[in-house]
């Protein structure tokens, strides 16, 4: 049965090998990020408050856009205001921290797998 299984399953060495390999790949989409930052990119449609306006009854006739980048800070919820023309710039630093983040869960994930197989192998080279 271990004969079976040892012809089924990579050698310690070439796993470590193949995860190392994938590490390395992984970091270098490190490079390909632009700049970025954590929030969301709102856009928002008011009413100004003043019975008299056509804002008060049609939601169509609401003014702006505005847009807001919205995010965290210990606990608090912080908003910048944002030009029209600074709106895409942050969606993009938006979407790019996202991006990070599911980058760097995926090289943690993977730095686990590779940090237990090293101890194995470690243990392995040098038995009680």
């Amino acid at each position: 049965m271990s004969r079976i299984r040892s012809l089924h399953s990579p050698q310690p060495h070439a796993r470590l090998a193949k995860y190392a390999q994938r590490f390395q790949e992984l970091k270098r989409g490190l490079d390909q990020l632009e700049y970025f930052c954590k929030g969301t990119v709102l856009k928002r449609m008011t009413k100004c408050g003043k019975a008299y306006c056509a804002c008060a009854s049609d939601p169509t006739k609401r003014h702006g856009p505005y847009f807001e980048l919205t995010y965290k800070v210990d606990a608090k919820t912080v908003n910048v205001r944002l030009s029209p023309e600074a709106a895409p710039l942050y969606q993009a630093a938006s979407l790019q921290f996202r991006q990070l983040k599911v980058l760097l869960v995926r090289l943690e994930k993977l730095s686990q797998t590779i940090l237990q197989l090293q101890a194995k192998l470690a243990q392995s080279r040098h038995p009680d």
